[in-house]
């Protein structure tokens, strides 16, 4: 249930059987300040474990943690930072953590989703999630402290936490379950921060789908196999019942572990779900709203309507963008999801329909998933492939899309991946390589082109001069009214900080928000920091978000609003209530009354 070797070999070790190797290897990564990774290994190769392997960062971290009264040593932070695996995770500002709901019926037919019906339609068992998610059964309460534990222990801060949870459509899933879930996972991150190990009392209700033995197979299978072999199980699993006794909760418990975590060691300052165009109305989009959401990732897949219809799709692009609408007029973050490469798509076509993207006033995404079609064997589109009806893009062709996408994508939009991170083996025919968003970058520039978007000029974990930063508008026009992207930016055009303001031109369906300017987003970039920590070299905490929701209050005064908005996450109440935000049901308002 709980990933037990990485787990077990953690809670196993003990710092005082090895104290000489690691005050050693602790003295001597303190001594020499900024370290590589060359340079860790070399500290670790003189110091090593039992003299014949080498300490994990963990196993360093918790040494350090062992010994620091004793011996002396610095911060646990600054000593984290230098041996932390894969910084990058942390340093856009806040720590995400990925969960996912179990298995369930979709009510999709895509002909290009993959049907493994040990897991939640459209993902992969040997996905890094999917895995951690099987492990734990799709528990919401051990995903969560267990990813939590794990990443604290290779040095990644876990007060401010992203909880993106994936899956299927979360839409469709009852709404009890949705509340239940979304309670344990704020339910683990209270524990958490607050030292308390809650795994024992947590039963895992949901049964162990990989005992499935059932394939599916894309090309021989009846029409919704995965639908049937999936509620066929959790039925005969649970006594016909699809969900199982004890996967649900009420608004009141969810709101109290909202208002715990408010103050709780470990926050939630971000939380995203993923649906399909067709699930969202103004009653889903209210509902998203009060579980605590702040982002939805949107299923796009393409803006042409033969292109949907061919690949069964079951929508088409108007209702797309009427949920654009609703979830921008709510003040929702929109991370769009977007397909090429699919049945009846052309590289040319793609290309074009990449631009509608950003060129239609009724879309325009805040951060985009490009995902190519890939073909696995238990998806529909085998059919189609086999009987020559579609191809995967040769290499040329693939590139040429993805330059295109990158060039194209304006500067307020973050390209948050480029390559879905399925496992070669999955993938029957076509790219294989997950590093392309580097190949076509490096392609773009050879050629004199470059990227503008959020996620190629993050600062990251680089140092800047505060006096030397400009702040850059771009507004641009969008069904609902206008937006405005502001932004800190170095000399270089390094982002540190921007906030996304909408300055609706029409009323919205919520009456809290009729009215009311939207900060739809803040985030400050630079290393996650520690609640309440301070540093003299890192973006965060240097007071450039409330330099940024001035400005938007500026603009939105100027505008004519009288009430300023912000979709804020339940970790971030009580930041915006020291700025004069006051609570409202779903928002959080500060009045722009001279």
């Amino acid at each position: 249930m709980n990933s037990p070797s990485q787990h077990d070999r953690r809670h196993r070790f003990d710092p005082e059987r090895h104290r000489e190797q690691l005050v050693a290897i602790i003295r001597e990564i303190e001594s020499l300040g900024r370290i590589d990774r060359a340079g860790l290994d070399a500290v670790l190769r003189r110091h090593p474990r039992g003299g014949v392997g080498f300490f994990s960062r963990a196993e360093l971290i918790a040494g350090h943690r062992h010994f620091a009264a004793r011996e002396g040593f610095g911060a646990e932070r600054d000593f984290a930072d230098r041996v932390q695996l894969r910084p990058v995770r942390s340093q856009s500002g806040v720590t995400p953590l990925t969960v996912l709901t179990k298995p369930f019926p979709c009510p999709g037919e895509c002909v290009f989703c993959p049907s493994d019906v040990r897991m939640p339609k459209s993902y992969l068992s040997d996905e890094p999630g999917a895995q951690r998610a099987a492990n734990n059964r799709f528990d919401p309460y051990l995903q969560t402290w267990n990813r939590l534990d794990a990443l604290g222990s290779i040095g990644h801060p876990t007060e401010k936490i992203e909880l993106i949870v994936l899956g299927g459509t979360w839409s469709f899933y009852p709404e009890s379950y949705r509340i239940w879930f979304s309670v344990r996972c704020l339910e683990a991150m209270n524990d958490f921060g607050a030292g308390v190990d809650g795994r024992a009392a947590a039963v895992a209700q949901t049964p162990d789908f990989a005992a499935l033995g059932e394939v599916v197979s894309g090309n021989r299978s009846e029409r919704g196999a995965y639908n049937k072999i999936v509620s066929g199980f959790l039925g005969a699993q649970q006594d016909g019942a699809l969900m199982a006794r004890g996967e649900q909760a009420s608004w009141k418990r969810l709101e109290e572990a909202q208002r715990a975590n408010e103050e709780a060691g470990c926050r939630n300052v971000g939380f995203s779900v993923e649906t399909r165009p067709d699930a969202v109305d103004e009653a889903e989009t209210q509902r998203i709203r009060r579980l605590g959401a702040t982002k939805v990732q949107l299923g796009f897949q393409s803006l042409d309507d033969a292109v949907l219809a061919a690949n069964k799709r079951g929508h088409d692009v108007a209702t797309t963008r009427r949920a654009v609408g609703l979830l921008r007029r709510a003040g929702f973050k929109i991370h769009a999801h977007w397909m090429p490469n699919l049945l009846g798509a052309t590289p040319e076509g793609d290309v074009a329909d990449f631009e509608r993207l950003f060129a239609d006033p009724g879309l325009r995404p805040d951060e985009l998933k490009v995902y190519p079609c890939s073909l696995i064997e238990s998806a529909e589109l085998m059919r189609f492939f086999e009987a020559g009806e579609w191809r995967p893009y040769e290499y040329d062709e693939l590139l040429a899309v993805l330059t295109a996408a990158l060039e194209r994508t304006p500067r307020y939009c973050r390209i948050t991946r480029m390559i879905r991170d399925i496992s070669s083996d999955d993938i029957v025919e076509g790219n294989k390589l997950t590093n392309f968003r580097e190949i076509a970058q490096r392609a773009l520039e050879e050629r004199g082109g470059g990227c503008e978007d959020v996620r190629s000029r993050e600062i990251r974990g680089r140092r800047f001069a505060q006096d030397q930063l400009c702040l850059r508008e771009t507004r641009y026009s969008s069904d609902e009214g206008e937006e405005c992207f502001l932004e800190f930016v170095t000399p270089d055009d390094e982002i540190v900080a921007f906030l996304r303001l909408s300055l609706p031109g029409s009323r919205a369906f919520l009456d809290e928000i009729a009215g009311s300017a939207l900060v739809r987003e803040v985030h400050v970039y630079g290393a996650a920091l520690g609640l309440g920590a301070r540093s003299s070299e890192k973006a965060q905490h240097r007071g450039l978000g409330t330099r940024l929701l001035d400005e938007a209050a500026q603009r939105a005064r100027h505008a004519g609003f009288r009430d300023l908005a912000v979709i804020s996450a339940v970790g971030t109440r009580g930041y915006y209530r020291k700025l004069g935000f006051s609570d409202g049901m779903l928002y959080q308002h500060r009045s722009l009354a001279r």
